[in-house]
């Protein structure tokens, strides 16, 4: 063979072989790439080509999948309650990624979970039968918040203290899932939920931090306690009335100047809710110590998982002592979502631990079997001593037996709370936010509950927008269902 001839052969080997290569890859490589590629249709088409799993409350489903009448995607998802569920289940759509707990379990609900598989659906790469996710949701406490918030603005979360069971998760204005679920109309939907500027899309419970107001002064409380500028909530503070912020020649007032803020122990100043007491605690404590505590609480934390995530509630760093005095009345820079707030009273409650929260409660497979239980040992945290947590509690009964948070008492149980009013807009030109933190537990029975509302917007006029007028009745309906025999 000539020179020639055997450098052309070598030449057609090497090509054929760098075929061979680029096919193999393709196959093996890319091929699955192509194969989970979002615009893959034939991806869609196998996620609907049957019914999904169902997301659960109370032993009911709250999804369901009917047949479609064209096209090649054989059903869609549908919502029985879906306005009243949507800020736990999120949407499952033809034409849109999934999102909150459908977007988080889609592979679970549409048969890809490889835990779903059996040995026959491995040998013949068949789609396994779907499984079901099974919420903590109590039906009572959502139907609850949703009946209470109406038509205002506003977002509400319970939590169970002893085992962290999210029992209710609102948020308003909300929206039907079902509208986006179905690809031939789901764009007109989509712009039209996108273009509401009361944004019904968006989680206002998980997923919108906003000031806290005076809901933070139970953070600073806590962590005067545990620094021991405070030995007992009953002991005298040194603070002047009005208080003159550090550095500055502005008086901090109180909204009631009659209360007795004066050198007011802690139990007064949250049953009066003064500013002066909790903004001069604040510098006095400084901002470490003060965000320590609100770390420990859950603030700054931004892998925040319910499973849903949570935005993170925040605390600021590198402030002046005048702003560090603003963060002791939950303003300046300090923000929290109504999971934050239930967080703490839930910490409270629970004689200063934290169990983690948990809005599911177990994956099953399609024959029942538990795949993973959530409820079984939640991670727990103790956030403050039991000593401090107990005299939390009994300062924030007086809030709710003798201050500003008595359209929460509920009779036949023990209601602790701390009412809010966030200022906010260019020189507090806006409404201001209406919030309430509270925990209650039942007189007859072991059941306790934590709750915490945001009221952002109502037809209240301005000067009637408060935490005890407007959240703290919202709270009591949850807490009232929560509690219920």
């Amino acid at each position: 063979m000539n020179k020639t001839i055997r450098r052309a052969s070598v030449f057609t080997l090497l090509l054929v072989f760098a075929l061979l290569v680029r096919a193999t890859w393709v196959q093996f490589y890319d091929g699955q790439a192509l194969a989970e590629d979002k615009d893959n249709r034939r991806n869609a088409i196998a996620t609907y080509a049957g019914p999904l799993g169902n997301i659960v409350v109370a032993g009911r489903p709250v999804t369901g999948s009917a047949r479609t009448e064209d096209g090649d995607l054989a059903y869609k998802r549908t919502y029985p309650d879906g306005e009243r569920y949507a800020a736990v289940t999120g949407y499952a759509s033809q034409a849109y990624a999934p999102t909150q707990l459908e977007g988080i379990y889609q592979d679970l609900l549409n048969g890809t979970d490889p835990r779903l598989k059996s040995v026959m659906d491995t040998v013949t790469g068949e789609r396994a039968a779907p499984g079901n996710v099974l919420t903590t949701i109590d039906p009572a406490v959502q139907k609850a918040g949703m009946d209470a918030l109406g038509d205002k603005k506003g977002a509400a979360v319970a939590i169970d203290p002893k085992t962290g069971r999210v029992l209710g998760v609102v948020s308003t204005p909300s929206y039907d899932p079902s509208s986006l679920t179905d690809a031939n109309s789901a764009g007109e939907a989509w712009q039209k939920l996108n273009a509401d500027p009361e944004k019904p899309l968006t989680n206002r419970a998980l997923r919108q931090p906003l000031p806290p107001g005076s809901t933070f002064k139970l953070v600073v409380a806590a962590a005067a306690l545990e620094d021991g500028l405070y030995d007992s909530v009953d002991e005298g503070t040194r603070s002047p009335d009005p208080y003159r912020l550090p550095g500055t020649t502005r008086d901090l007032s109180n909204e009631n100047p009659s209360a007795p803020c004066e050198n007011a122990p802690i139990r007064v100043a949250l049953q009066y809710s003064c500013n002066n007491v909790f903004a001069k605690m604040a510098a006095d404590l400084g901002q470490d110590k003060v965000r320590a505590t609100a770390e420990k609480f859950g603030f700054n934390d931004e892998k925040q998982d319910i499973p849903v995530r949570a935005y993170p509630s925040t605390y600021p760093k590198d402030m002046d002592r005048s702003s560090t005095a603003l963060t002791g009345i939950g303003q300046y820079d300090v923000t929290a979502t109504p999971l934050q707030m239930a967080m703490v009273s839930a910490a409270i409650a629970n004689d200063g631990e934290l169990v983690s929260p948990h809005m599911v409660a177990q994956l099953t497979d399609g024959d029942s079997n538990v795949l993973e239980d959530y409820d079984d040992d939640p991670d727990t945290r103790r956030i403050v001593s039991s000593d401090t947590a107990r005299q939390l509690q009994s300062a924030m009964q007086t809030v709710v037996e003798d201050g500003t948070g008595t359209n929460a008492r509920i009779p036949g149980a023990t209601v602790g709370g701390k009412t809010g009013t966030a200022q906010h807009g260019e020189k507090n030109s806006k409404t201001p936010y209406a919030w309430f933190t509270s925990y209650a537990k039942s007189a007859s029975s072991d059941r306790e509950v934590a709750v915490a509302v945001i009221v952002e917007q109502s037809n209240a006029a301005r000067s009637e927008v408060s935490g005890n007028g407007l959240a703290a009745p919202v709270a009591k309906a949850m807490m009232r269902a929560a509690l219920k025999d």
